[in-house]
């Protein structure tokens, strides 16, 4: 286990200590020694598959395409953070049309039939080739989601029609294959996300996730998007959301402990303070533990790390809790102090900028650049906050592959 090498003297952190100002905090900061990766293996990994996918498109090597998503799903390829490579290949395939759509309807414009078209020729071209069908029902299901998140508000009308005949679309494409029956966990998320693009889903939700991580239990991100689907009340809602994070839980004890419990509330409460209402703190925080016991990756690290921080922050969301989801909320927000101790190596500045700015929900969003500097700077600074008992004598903190330790004062 990493040791904790500050002095035994070391006060420790006080949250009833007076609150320090900004000025305090920023100056404090400049004392947290930690390299900070402007693009992490993560990132390239995801670029590497998505650039591969998008190029093999592009250049209609479709037989090449579907052979490396067929492989990747075959082998149960990711990269480091977890993300399945036969769903960022297929991602990249299609994002150019997916591109040309979302710039159409940002301009006020109907996006044009005939990429989408020309992209179902394939189709014809690879009969019964389950990784085509993949890459064109995807782009119906995006396109179906861009019609309703850019122009579903000015033109209601129109987005009904245009999601109604994507989604159909993307149901008769997929429709000839069983994810389950051809070993293929691309297949049963795309079925996953189907549903999900739905306005009905019911208890669907749940019976075609528990298909897909019995399929793929080490994806994390199909648990994650479990918990995100089941939460709106017309596909169960916090009843619901507490009774699959529960039973994902067990069906993945093997492989997650119980952190399954976790990774399908994460992006839950993200998304409504709600959840809180019947999530376990206990089995939640059991559940970080496991997962970094089994997945001691310096991206989850960061994506936990700013999870706690950030989205579990006294006040975040801007809604008065009730007083037990308020406490909940305090225990998982200051799982950050462990998390930080006994686990951070190197800042991901990309993941706590976006954990702060939450991508999708804002209209614009800065440059890279500005990204970085802006996650980077709000990491500093929750970690100065944080331990600022520990450093308020001059000493310095850093981070290494040994864990969290003091430098004193010259």
């Amino acid at each position: 286990m990493r040791k904790w090498f500050a002095p035994r003297s070391a006060p420790a952190r006080d949250d009833a200590a007076p609150r320090r100002s900004t000025e305090d905090i920023d100056s404090l900061a400049k004392r947290i020694i930690v390299p900070s990766l402007p693009v992490s293996d993560e990132e390239m990994a995801r670029a590497t598959h998505q650039d591969r996918g998008q190029k093999l498109a592009r250049q209609e090597a479709w037989d090449t395409l579907s052979d490396k998503i067929q492989y990747a799903d075959h082998t149960r390829l990711a990269t480091p953070g977890g993300e399945t490579a036969s769903l960022l290949l297929a991602a990249g395939a299609r994002s150019d049309i997916v591109a040309a759509a979302e710039d159409a309807l940002h301009d006020g414009q109907h996006p044009p039939d005939d990429a989408i078209e020309a992209l179902e020729e394939v189709l014809d071209e690879m009969p019964g080739d389950y990784p085509s069908a993949l890459v064109v029902a995807l782009a119906h299901i995006d396109i179906a989601w861009a019609w309703r998140n850019i122009a579903a508000r000015d033109d209601p009308a129109a987005a009904a029609r245009a999601i109604a005949r994507h989604i159909a679309s993307a149901d008769a494409i997929l429709e000839p294959y069983d994810g389950t029956a051809i070993d293929a966990p691309s297949i049963a998320a795309a079925r996953c996300a189907l549903i999900a693009a739905c306005d009905k889903r019911g208890r669907r939700v749940a019976e075609e996730y528990e298909a897909l991580i019995t399929l793929d239990p080490d994806g994390h991100r199909h648990i994650r998007a479990l918990g995100r689907h089941i939460l709106p009340p017309y596909a169960g809602g916090v009843k619901a959301l507490e009774v699959a994070a529960r039973r994902v839980a067990a069906r993945t004890e093997d492989t997650w402990g119980a952190g399954a419990y976790a990774w399908a509330y994460l992006d839950a409460l993200a998304l409504d303070p709600r959840a809180l209402d019947l999530l376990e703190p206990g089995f939640f925080i059991e559940g970080l533990r496991d997962i970094l016991a089994r997945k001691d990756d310096q991206h989850i690290i960061n994506l936990l790390a700013a999870f706690c921080a950030i989205t579990m922050a006294p006040g975040a969301g801007g809604r008065v809790l009730p007083p037990q989801a308020d406490r909940t909320r305090a225990e998982i927000h200051d799982c950050v102090d462990w998390i930080l101790e006994h686990h951070l190596q190197e800042l991901h500045p990309l993941i706590w900028s976006q954990t702060l700015l939450m991508p999708g929900h804002a209209p614009l969003l800065p440059s890279r650049r500005a990204l970085i500097a802006k996650g980077r700077q709000t990491a500093l600074r929750i970690i100065a906050a944080r331990f600022a008992g520990h450093i308020a004598d001059g000493s310095s903190l850093a981070f290494s592959r040994q864990g969290m330790y003091r430098l004193p004062a010259l």
